[in-house]
């Protein structure tokens, strides 16, 4: 078994790593009954499923840690999770506008800038979008279709590992593992893309909300989560990160991932839990947009 493979230390490591998931659960769970009972009900379930993504990251990190056969299966979840979370953060945004029809009234005469990152930072030239029903629908779709799509190539690709044919580390161009990660990193993207494009509009008004730390977190996750363990299990591959046996480099780069997305994840549930613990008055009706933010933040 893999306790019976660790030494002194590693068996150290593995303890505390679990030791902090299970604190990541506490607190999330703590911080969850104070939503309930805190937050009104048309924002509460958002903000429970936000706050969610750290301590469900960290999980399955740790089960993939204790258990090398799982790791496919966990990676997935939380990709899935994060997919959601993602849309969710969107509809956040709009939900402490007010809801969409306050959102429009606020911005009625304002326009979208589209040239920020992740996909067109570069492209200075493109024109600036109205604000309407129609630019907020294909917003909301940019986020929606990652939450729907990837756990259909999630499953997808558990059906073709399952018969041999999609290997994890293999990105070959004939094999559907590059071409579905392919994709499946395009409409991540997208999905990003879409929810910069509204942080960038919202984030003066919403300061009075904390939005720009909450912006923030929701960045680390994305960073940590997909930047940070492509590379490593880049740098696995192709033999950078040396094998430590009975490990291989494939199996020692999954291992040093999940374990650093833990500690993450475990920093991140806990600076959460002090962002999203603040209470804040809602925002002024359009005609009144003018006051100063802090005249409408309660103290903490």
């Amino acid at each position: 078994s893999l306790s019976a493979g660790l030494d002194l230390p590693g068996r150290f490591l593995f303890a505390t790593l679990t030791l902090m998931t299970l604190i990541a659960i506490l607190v999330f769970i703590e911080e969850a009954v104070y939503i309930y009972r805190k937050i009104p009900s048309s924002k509460r379930s958002i903000i429970i499923w936000i706050n969610a993504a750290a301590p469900v990251i960290s999980t399955t990190s740790c089960i993939g840690m204790w258990v090398p056969r799982s790791t496919m299966f966990t990676d997935f979840t939380a990709g899935i999770f994060f997919a959601i979370v993602i849309h969710k953060f969107l509809m956040m945004m709009i939900k402490e506008c007010g809801g969409q029809k306050m959102l429009l009234r606020r911005f009625e005469n304002a326009r979208f800038t589209i040239s920020t990152g992740p996909c067109c930072c570069c492209c200075l030239c493109l024109p600036r979008v109205p604000i309407t029903r129609q630019t907020l629908f294909w917003l909301k779709l940019g986020t929606f279709q990652f939450a729907v799509f990837r756990p259909v190539l999630v499953f997808l690709s558990i059906v073709l590992w399952t018969n041999g044919n999609y290997v994890l580390y293999k990105l070959s161009p004939k094999g559907p593992a590059l071409w579905i990660r392919c994709f499946i990193g395009a409409l991540t993207l997208f999905a990003l893309w879409a929810v910069a494009i509204m942080f960038r509009k919202v984030r003066i008004l919403l300061k009075c909300k904390n939005i720009i730390p909450k912006f923030a977190l929701y960045q680390f996750i994305v960073i940590l989560n997909q930047l940070q363990t492509t590379i490593i299990n880049m740098l696995a591959t192709q033999k950078i990160i040396p094998c430590a046996p009975p490990l291989s480099s494939t199996a020692r780069g999954s291992y040093i991932a999940q374990q650093l997305l833990i500690m993450e994840m475990f920093l991140i549930t806990v600076i959460s839990r002090v962002v999203y613990r603040r209470k804040y008055h809602d925002l002024e009706p359009p005609g009144c947009a003018a006051e100063e933010p802090g005249d409408k933040k309660e103290p903490p």
